[in-house]
């Protein structure tokens, strides 16, 4: 068995997801970025259904420019978005290992020449043209990170969380509906998405703890 045999394809995650979910809706957004510097952070969030009002997880992805080859360094931001699609969707569905084959090929061919992006700004910079190291652990040493262990401590510091399934009824999954701020009663739970209230099954109640955080009414 090869490295890569136990790594899904992004169009694999992609079908899946579609098959699995086909109501379903993903949102990202940008965390962080330095064009100075070559990284960025995306956030992408996964709904089972598109009129979920809590996604169902929520994942991180880590680009960093230097580790990219010369003829992917202008797409780094959108294989990062890619990326981060691709690692909630597994963190949603399981199944599978968190990144996508095309990411772990791309760790595997990581050129030991790690440029030390805090002083080059390789937007303008010509690739050969940086401080560079004869491997990556002498680069580590030296504080510049690779592809690898950027990703790994992303996913120490802000690794994905699972959120709880909602609860289903007769009709799917109930989606979660609260008081807004100011409200003279708070109160939220999860409730049927029935249209036709007749036929609508019973609210879920919750309350809200002394913690901050809603519970099942008892």
């Amino acid at each position: 068995m090869g490295f890569l045999d136990n790594y899904e394809a992004s169009r694999e995650r992609l079908e899946r997801w579609n098959r699995t979910f086909p109501l379903g809706r993903i949102e990202t957004r940008i965390v962080e970025f330095s064009a100075e510097k070559g990284y960025v952070l995306v956030e992408a969030k996964a709904f089972r259904h598109m009129d979920d009002l809590e996604p169902a997880g929520i994942d991180y992805a880590y680009g960093y420019q230097g580790a990219y080859q010369q003829n992917m360094k202008r797409w780094f931001c959108e294989d990062t978005v890619t990326s981060a699609i691709m690692r909630v969707q597994q963190l949603v569905m399981g199944g599978a290992e968190r990144s996508t084959k095309e990411i772990m090929e791309q760790v595997e061919r990581t050129p030991a020449k790690i440029a030390n992006v805090d002083t080059n700004d390789y937007w303008t910079t010509k690739f050969g043209d940086v401080p560079s190291f004869k491997t990556a652990a002498d680069a580590e040493q030296a504080g510049i990170p690779s592809f690898g262990s950027s990703m790994d401590e992303v996913a120490k510091q802000l690794g994905g969380e699972l959120v709880k399934e909602a609860p289903q009824c007769a009709h799917g999954h109930m989606i979660w509906k609260q008081s807004h701020d100011g409200a003279p009663k708070t109160w939220g739970g999860y409730f049927c998405t029935e249209r036709t209230k007749a036929t609508q099954c019973p609210p879920r109640w919750h309350v809200l703890s002394s913690d901050g955080k809603w519970k099942p009414q008892v």
